[in-house]
C-alpha cells in the first residue's frame, strides 16, 4: 500500500506526534535532540511520504549550505566537466551547488549574481565572461559574500581571488611543441571577446618573438554571425584553404572548439591534418575538450587540470565562508599547469 503523503511540517508533527520545533531541529541537526526522539522521528518518517522543504529547514541557520556557481555557456562541455568537479568537491564538503548560466550575456550574468545575493547563499564561484562583465555587480557580490573566480580572471576584477590554469605555461607548451616538430604555427584566434583566447594570443606572440619567428594571426574578425567557436574555426579555415593558404602549415587554434571547426574545414578540402610526418598541415588546440579523443583525426591539445581546479576553488571558497581573511592588496591566485596531449592531428 502507498504511504500517506504529508505536505507540511505541521501535518508531519501531528502524524508522528512530535512538536514542530523539535522536527525543525531534527532536520537542521539531528544531534541537537535526544537519541530516543531521533528514533521516534525516523520511525514516523518511514511510515509517510514527506520531503522537507530545503529552504525552510535553513531559515534559522547562519549558513544556507549552498554554493552558487555562474558559468558562461550551457552547451560547452568544458564547463560541464569543470562543473562536475566543482559539484563533487562541494558535496564532499557538505554543500549543495546551484548553477546559473549567463548565456554569454553580461546582463544575465549580473542577474544571476543578484539572484545569489537575494538567496543569501554562503559563497559564489564565477566563471566570468571577461572584461565585459558588470564590474559594479561583481563588486557588490564581493562585499556581500565570499566570491572566487574560476577559469578566467578579467582585468576589471584584480582584487578577487582566482583559481585556474596557468595559461602562459599551458599554451606555451603547444607553441613550443609545434615550433619543434614543423613550420612555426599560424594562430587561429577568434573575435576578441574571450579572455582566455586573448591570453593565448598574447602568449603565442610572445613565444614567437622569443624564438625569432614571424607570427601570423588569423580569425580575430568574424566572417559571419554564426558564432565564435566551431562555426568560426570552420569558416576562417574554409576561406583560407579556398585561397590556397596554410594548407601545409601548423594551425594552432585559440581553443579546442575552434579547432574542431578547423578539422571540419580540412575535411571539406580533402586535407588530413597530421598525416605527413615531415611538415604538412597540423591542427592543434587547447583545453582537452571531452570530444578531442574522438574527432577525426583525434585532436592534439593541452589538458587543463579540471579536478585540481574544481577542488581548489571549492576548498578556497569554503575557507572564506569559514572566516579566512583576504589580502585585498594581494588576493590569493592559484594556477595549475597544463599537460600536452599528443594525438593524430599534430
Amino acid at each position: 500500500m502507498s504511504k500517506p503523503r504529508i505536505n507540511t511540517m505541521e501535518e508531519l508533527s501531528v502524524a508522528i506526534g512530535v512538536s514542530r520545533p523539535t522536527l525543525s531541529r531534527y532536520f537542521q541537526d539531528p544531534t541537537r535532540i535526544k537519541a530516543t526522539t531521533v528514533a521516534r522521528i525516523e520511525a514516523g518518517l518511514a511510515q509517510v511520504e514527506y520531503v522537507p522543504n530545503f529552504f525552510a529547514t535553513r531559515l534559522n541557520r547562519k549558513s544556507t549550505g549552498i554554493i552558487g556557481v555562474i558559468i558562461p555557456y550551457l552547451n560547452d562541455l568544458f564547463f560541464t566537466k569543470l562543473l562536475e568537479q566543482i559539484e563533487m568537491a562541494a558535496m564532499a564538503a557538505g554543500y549543495t551547488v546551484i548553477t546559473q548560466c549567463s548565456h554569454s550575456d553580461p546582463e544575465i550574468e549580473a542577474r544571476a549574481a543578484r539572484t545569489f545575493m537575494s538567496m543569501s547563499v554562503d559563497g559564489v564561484l564565477v566563471a566570468p565572461l571577461g572584461d565585459q562583465s558588470d564590474a559594479d555587480i561583481q563588486e557588490q557580490l564581493s562585499q556581500r559574500m565570499p566570491f572566487v573566480l574560476v577559469d578566467s580572471r578579467p582585468t576589471t576584477m584584480p582584487a578577487v581571488e582566482y583559481v585556474g590554469t596557468d595559461h602562459e605555461q599551458s599554451f606555451g607548451l603547444i607553441v613550443e611543441y609545434l615550433c619543434r616538430v614543423g613550420e612555426p604555427p599560424v594562430f587561429l584566434g577568434m573575435p576578441r571577446v574571450n579572455f582566455n583566447a586573448n591570453q593565448h594570443e598574447s602568449t603565442y606572440l610572445r613565444m614567437m618573438a622569443e624564438k625569432g619567428f614571424e607570427p601570423t594571426v588569423i580569425g580575430t574578425e568574424a566572417l559571419d554571425d554564426r558564432g565564435h567557436f566551431e562555426a568560426h574555426g570552420e569558416a576562417i579555415l574554409d576561406d583560407c584553404f579556398s585561397r590556397g593558404l596554410y594548407m601545409d602549415r601548423s594551425i594552432l587554434c585559440a581553443n579546442d572548439r575552434v579547432a574542431i571547426g578547423a578539422l571540419r574545414a580540412a575535411m571539406r578540402h580533402g586535407l588530413t591534418p597530421g598525416r605527413s610526418q615531415d611538415g604538412g598541415l597540423r591542427i592543434a588546440g587547447h583545453d582537452d575538450y571531452p570530444l578531442c579523443p574522438f574527432t577525426t583525426p583525434a585532436l592534439t591539445t593541452v589538458e587543463q587540470d579540471f579536478e585540481a581546479i574544481g577542488k581548489a576553488a571549492v576548498s578556497r571558497l569554503v575557507q572564506l565562508i569559514n572566516g579566512a581573511e583576504i589580502n585585498a592588496a594581494k588576493p590569493q591566485v592559484q594556477l595549475f599547469k597544463g599537460s600536452l596531449r599528443l594525438r593524430e592531428s599534430a
